[in-house]
């Protein structure tokens, strides 16, 4: 958003925006992995599919992972084509689980645990923040004392004299999405991940009168 100003003279009101940032550490990871079997008989790829997905469910739980939900569990036909003609090529099962965290330090452990069980799926992995709204009055604070500060200048500079008290206030954004940093699959490379810092910003529009 754009740092501007506007001086309606006419009305004596003067609207400026003004914009807050806050650096947060994400508290919580949600990882998405899973199993993906193939074969020719599909009550055969189901069952090696259910029995891997449960050894990866049980490794979860010995290590102290409860919050896990099933994402996506997918059945389809493989078929491969060869001169124009169609070939069947059996099936294949994908379940996917979401699992979900506040042990961050333990994402690379999740990952290696699940995938020596059998896991061959690592779809993602987002880091976020849990208690947004939080964050959100913070930076929606510092949002209202720069607008504030920016009036001030620009009353000083045409020696006006300013009513402190908005006459207006508009939000300009809300805390309704979680703010995350997330890794898709093809960045997934090595277990050792990071969550590093996110920001969260609050814009507003505030009109001032003055004399």
């Amino acid at each position: 958003m754009e740092n501007n100003f506007q001086i309606k003279r006419d009305q004596n009101i003067m609207t400026v925006t003004g914009t807050g940032k806050v650096k947060v550490i994400p508290d919580m990871v949600v990882i998405r992995l899973g199993v993906l079997t193939s074969g020719d008989n599909l009550s055969s790829v189901q069952e090696e599919n259910a029995r891997i997905s449960q050894a990866v469910l049980e490794s979860l739980n010995q290590i102290g992972i409860t919050d896990i939900a099933t994402f996506q569990y997918l059945i389809d036909k493989i078929y491969d084509f060869q001169n124009g003609i169609r070939i069947d090529r059996g099936f294949s099962v994908r379940h996917i689980f979401e699992i979900r965290t506040h042990m961050i330090d333990m994402s690379g452990i999740i990952i290696d645990t699940a995938v020596s069980m059998g896991a061959n799926l690592v779809e993602l992995i987002s880091f976020e923040v849990s208690e947004t709204e939080t964050y959100y009055l913070e930076a929606l604070s510092l949002a209202l004392t720069n607008g504030t500060i920016k009036a001030r200048s620009i009353a000083e500079k045409f020696n006006a004299k300013l009513n402190p008290i908005p006459t207006r206030i508009i939000e300009n954004t809300s805390p309704s999405v979680s703010p995350s940093r997330t890794f898709l699959r093809e960045d997934i490379v090595t277990t050792p991940i990071e969550p590093g810092a996110t920001s969260i910003e609050a814009f507003v529009t505030l009109e001032f009168s003055y004399s």
